[in-house]
């Protein structure tokens, strides 16, 4: 299993989407900037907001795209031709309509879910879907025509928190993912149940 050196978040950018479900990849990647005392800056030739930080014995590639959720893949293929990035070296952070707010799972592979972010990304990889992701739950509403109403609206006081809980157990688990122990990562992450 090749080792991750490159964490991407997928949202919009902007104030008016920064606290919207549809960013809570952004969130994940903000709290692990945060906990590495590191700042994300602009960096246009990767087109979005670029650290590199060190978390135990692993230097990462942080990388939050200012393109618009639905053209994240000219983000994430700019970071991968210049640090020579194969997929399998990415975890990609994303909203996730079918998990609970407070749940989050890693994955490796699969399709893009009707994801627009990930869709592209896929898309810009030459349809290589072999990259690790990170799903954050935010619920959803219910119905398909009010899926883009809901992502792009603000979570509530209680479930904004049991986001949040599910990215503190994200970057606690990080460790394990980083050192390619999945297994271990994935069993810790998903017992976390919603409270």
């Amino acid at each position: 299993m090749s080792q991750v050196t490159a964490i991407i978040g997928l949202g919009n950018p902007g104030a008016e989407y920064a606290a919207t479900r549809h960013n809570a990849g952004f969130w994940l990647v903000e709290a692990i900037a945060q906990s590495a005392h590191a700042e994300l800056r602009p960096e246009k030739k990767f087109f979005g907001h670029y650290a590199k930080v060190r978390l135990g014995d692993h230097e990462l590639h942080l990388l939050n795209p200012a393109t618009f959720m639905n053209r994240s893949g000219a983000a994430v293929a700019a970071l991968c031709q210049f640090f020579k990035l194969a997929p399998e070296n990415l975890l990609v952070a994303h909203d996730e309509l079918d998990l609970p707010p407070g749940q989050a799972r890693y994955k490796t592979g699969g399709g893009h879910g009707g994801h627009n972010g990930l869709r592209d990304i896929i898309s810009a990889l030459g349809d290589q879907k072999q990259f690790h992701r990170a799903r954050i739950g935010i619920g959803h509403p219910g119905e398909a025509r009010q899926v883009t109403n809901y992502v792009l609206g603000r979570p509530g006081k209680a479930e904004h928190e049991a986001i949040v809980r599910a990215l503190d157990e994200c970057i606690a688990t990080l460790p394990l993912a980083l050192a390619g122990d999945w297994a271990k990562a994935m069993n810790q992450l998903h017992s976390l149940k919603p409270e």
